[in-house]
């Protein structure tokens, strides 16, 4: 028997939220960049709205027999710039509105790291953490099968995102290439480098975050060693930027999961906590560290905070609570636009997620590449291209910062829409 999770079954009921915060967020943000480009209202429009909504119904055959049809969505916002690009996420709250606004922000991402991709993004509202290895498996098949017409090398390449990684990218590639009679390897990035993913990949985001941040203590005037950063979620992204910006002689004091954090004003030992949490599931209560609450965290006194998590984690009413000098994120919309009226207030340097968490993108980028062109470049290779081109992309935003005299994320705005914009008014209205 075939059964949809509803409301009716408090174990799914989170399936059907729906949350447009988000979305909202991302288009009063592209108003606002609109009024200072002074763009055809047309052409916000245009910009506002996806071309494409895939929604499918994804029947799942459940370990104990039973099948279980979950929500899935693919949304194409823009490919002015190229081939769509963005990534699949499994979580219980994934709606509609949420992929949309990610779908966009991907596509201001693409073209601040001035990438020749447009912007999309996918996910299954499902609660993956109770799901088996093979309930996975079976899912990302089916939900793969159902979109396998939308997607391809030259047209959407998904990639990981949430509680997706490298395995799952796998199976939609053999998916794929097995209904379409090839091994396209160019469908998906964030592969596994056995089946033609790009090393480095894993990292890469993490990397991003921390070159921005790097590039900020520089512009502040401020020392690397000695200070002191808080991370928000340490999942890949967050697990990445601090080993990353621990090694380089910064301490870092506090992380947190989606249970919580640990404080220690001494410095976390990273490995141990990785340890930890492999163990028991959490970061929290880890001997030696402060157990914290996420919101604790946010605002703990720190020079560099990290937020990693998800979106909407920074509002107005915490923001002013801040204690950061410097905020690179990590996450996709980690900060509300009120929070942002704040923190800009407050005078916190903040490097938007559009510039911060496009390494991921980047690399991906760079693998697609290597895919189309049959190459293999090694990671010392891609590492020096990414930081480069991370460096370049932060130049261009404070140029543009210094010019319209508006914060970073404005800037970022202002580059990324302008660019897709330019795009836009080339290639005029067919027919």
């Amino acid at each position: 028997m075939i059964r949809l999770g509803s409301a009716r079954d408090t174990r799914y009921e989170s399936l059907m939220v729906e949350n447009s915060e988000i979305y909202q967020s991302a288009v009063e943000q592209l108003e606002r960049v609109a009024k200072i480009l002074k763009l055809d209202g047309g052409l916000v429009e245009s910009l506002k709205h996806p071309r494409k909504i895939i929604q499918v119904a994804v029947p799942v055959k459940m370990d104990d027999g039973s099948t279980k049809v979950f929500v899935g969505y693919r949304v194409q916002h823009n490919f002015a710039r190229g081939p769509y690009k963005g990534g699949i996420r499994y979580h219980p709250e994934v709606s509609l509105d949420d992929v949309k606004a990610l779908a966009m922000l991907m596509t201001w991402k693409c073209a601040v790291l001035n990438i020749p991709f447009g912007g999309a993004k996918g996910g299954v509202a499902c609660p993956i953490k109770e799901f088996s290895e093979g309930e996975k498996e079976r899912l990302t098949r089916r939900f793969t099968a159902m979109i396998a017409d939308d997607i391809g090398p030259d047209k959407d390449i998904p990639a990981p995102d949430m509680y997706t990684d490298a395995q799952t990218m796998a199976w939609v590639m053999d998916t794929y290439s097995m209904l379409k009679g090839y091994m396209a390897q160019a469908v998906v990035t964030g592969k596994p480098v056995e089946c033609g993913g790009s090393p480095g990949r894993t990292a890469a985001t993490g990397f991003g975050v921390v070159v921005c941040a790097l590039e900020a203590m520089k512009h502040n005037g401020m020392k690397l060693t000695g200070s002191t950063v808080a991370v928000q979620g340490f999942g890949n992204v967050g697990y990445h930027a601090a080993r990353i910006i621990a090694g380089l002689g910064a301490k870092v004091v506090a992380v947190s999961d989606s249970k919580g954090g640990i404080y220690s004003a001494d410095g976390l030992d990273l490995e141990a906590v990785a340890k930890h949490k492999e163990d028991t599931g959490t970061v929290q209560n880890l001997r030696g560290a402060k157990t914290i609450s996420n919101e604790e965290l946010l605002t703990t006194r720190c020079d560099v905070l990290l937020p990693c998590a998800m979106e909407n984690q920074i509002t107005g009413k915490n923001a002013a609570n801040i204690k950061a000098a410097i905020m690179s994120e990590g996450a996709n919309g980690p900060t509300t636009p009120d929070a942002d009226v704040i923190l800009d207030k407050k005078k916190i340097f903040v490097v938007p997620d559009i510039l911060a968490n496009a390494g991921g993108v980047t690399v991906s980028y760079y693998e697609w590449v290597q895919n189309q062109q049959r190459e293999s470049w090694t990671e010392a290779e891609i590492r020096k291209k990414l930081e480069e081109r991370m460096i370049g992309a932060f130049n261009d935003v404070l140029e543009v910062s210094k010019k319209h005299n508006v914060n970073m994320r404005s800037a970022a705005y202002v580059l990324a829409v302008g660019r897709v914009a330019a795009a836009m008014k080339k290639l005029g209205l067919f027919p």
